[in-house]
């Protein structure tokens, strides 16, 4: 793929008084003042709080998605929970998607009673409500039977719910569309999305973001750690074994 739906974002000073200047990924953003996106995948990865979350929805909303989730069609607002950092960002393209969708962990339920109210052809759905499956089956259903290709896929942490089969099952999938000129960018904490081959994996520290190859992601090293010493992690939390 060499046209990006997303190839950078910009960001202007950002003076905000809420609680996005705190942010990691902010504070990166506002001394370097751009982020480039130039693989099919791209992950940011880091620890709660960082900002990932937060940068992702500010993505989505300035690629003209829902805040809470859904594709452009969808309009609607549950809560008023969005950030104010899309205000600040400006993202380029060098290419329209033709497809696209947004999907965040934590509103998803939302975008499935919409697609229930706007009597959705559920035949782009897996041919059921959303609501009549459990979260990991929808969320695969919405992936393998609405996500058509040439498009932009914006997820955040889209493993929650997902079992670690069914997180290899999206790994297929987002293989599958990536193949099919589409680009996904993806907050997660999961050590098998993040081994897709190729990927940019944006890593958020205290200390701002680098790029970091999959070994070196400290959701991959405490992984492998855990299992390779659950009995000596156990008694370090003071769990008795």
């Amino acid at each position: 793929m060499d046209r990006y739906y997303v190839h950078h974002l910009k960001m202007a000073d950002c003076h905000d008084d809420s609680y996005i200047t705190s942010l990691a990924i902010v504070k990166y953003l506002n001394k370097t003042k751009k982020l480039t996106f130039n693989r099919e995948v791209t992950f940011l990865a880091g620890e709660n709080g960082a900002g990932k979350s937060t940068l992702i929805e500010a993505i989505a909303v300035c690629a003209g998605y829902n805040a809470e989730g859904g594709s452009k069609n969808f309009n609607f607002s549950t809560s008023q929970t969005v950030s104010n950092l899309h205000q600040y960002i400006t993202i380029a393209k060098q290419a329209h998607e033709k497809d696209g969708f947004f999907l965040r962990a934590e509103s998803f339920y939302n975008v499935a009673t919409q697609v229930d109210d706007l009597g959705v052809n559920l035949a782009g759905y897996g041919g059921k409500s959303l609501h009549a499956q459990s979260h990991g089956e929808s969320f695969l259903a919405l992936v393998q039977n609405r996500f058509r290709g040439n498009g932009l896929y914006i997820f955040d942490e889209p493993e929650s719910g997902l079992s670690p089969l069914r997180q290899l099952a999206l790994l297929a999938e987002i293989n599958r569309l990536a193949r099919d000129n589409s680009q996904f960018i993806i907050a997660t904490h999961s050590p098998i999305l993040l081994a897709y081959p190729g990927a940019v994996i944006y890593q958020i520290t205290e200390d701002g973001l680098e790029v970091a190859a999959y070994e070196d992601c400290e959701h991959y090293q405490l992984t492998r750690q855990f299992l390779e010493n659950r009995e000596g992690f156990m008694k370090g939390l003071g769990i008795k074994v």
